[in-house]
């Protein structure tokens, strides 16, 4: 069983990459330099404006989640896990963490990559303001 979900959004000349626990992408078109987790500014939905049958799907503690980033011919994949504590509520952000911390803007926990360890490549496509591609596999066991 799976759900898929594609955002798009772009980069920031601000985007520094280098946020240790989690990385972001929001709908809100700004960025601060105190954003670090922040990779993505600008997506065409946060959370909230996710699909009903992706979030059921993502919202299990046995579901998976696989990211793909795509910026400017750079590509990387996220590994990370469901839980059945989201609540995907937050109607501009989508974070990835490491830890198991959860909130309305959680879109995976237990993530393999955060923002400091995600390809220098992308991170400078995403400083020049490139277009990134977002694609997301939810899938559950069965």
């Amino acid at each position: 069983m799976e759900a898929q979900e594609i955002i798009y959004c772009r980069g920031h000349p601000l985007v520094s990459g280098n946020h240790p626990t989690t990385f972001e992408v929001t709908a809100e078109s700004h960025l601060t330099s105190t954003g670090n987790c922040i990779i993505g500014i600008a997506a065409d939905k946060g959370c909230a404006g996710l699909s009903a049958e992706f979030k059921k799907m993502l919202s299990h503690d046995d579901a998976r989640l696989l990211t793909r980033l795509v910026c400017g011919g750079t590509e990387t994949e996220i590994h990370s896990h469901g839980s059945s504590l989201f609540t995907l509520s937050h109607p501009t952000d989508l974070v990835w963490r490491r830890s198991t911390f959860v909130c309305g803007r959680t879109i995976g926990i237990l993530s393999d990559r955060v923002a400091a360890t995600l390809p220098d490549e992308l991170i400078k496509n995403l400083v020049a303001e490139k277009t990134m591609i977002v694609t997301m596999t939810a899938t559950r066991p069965g």
